[in-house]
C-alpha cells in the first residue's frame, strides 16, 4: 500500500540553474512535496523546503485553491 500524502501544506522553494527561483506549495509532507514539485519544474532546477508558518489568512487562500493531496501549485509573484 502507498503512503498516504497528507493534508498538510508545504513551502518548496525551486531554483533553476540561473538562479531564478518559484515557490510552490504542496499538499504533502515535506519529503513527498520535494518530489512533486521536482517533477512539475524544468529539467535542471534543484528544491528545497522552506521552513515557515503559514498564517490564518495564507492558510485560509491556500485552502481555496482546492487543492487534493499531492497536488502542487506555483505561487505567483505579487
Amino acid at each position: 500500500m502507498g503512503e498516504s500524502f497528507g493534508k498538510s501544506f508545504t513551502v518548496v522553494e525551486a531554483t533553476s540553474e540561473n538562479n531564478e527561483t518559484q515557490i510552490w506549495i504542496a499538499v504533502a509532507k515535506p519529503s513527498q512535496a520535494l518530489t512533486l514539485v521536482l517533477a512539475a519544474v524544468p529539467q535542471g532546477w534543484t528544491v528545497e523546503v522552506l521552513d515557515v508558518a503559514l498564517t490564518s489568512k495564507q492558510q485560509k487562500m491556500f485552502e481555496e485553491l482546492n487543492l487534493e493531496p499531492g497536488d502542487v501549485h506555483r505561487l505567483d509573484k505579487a
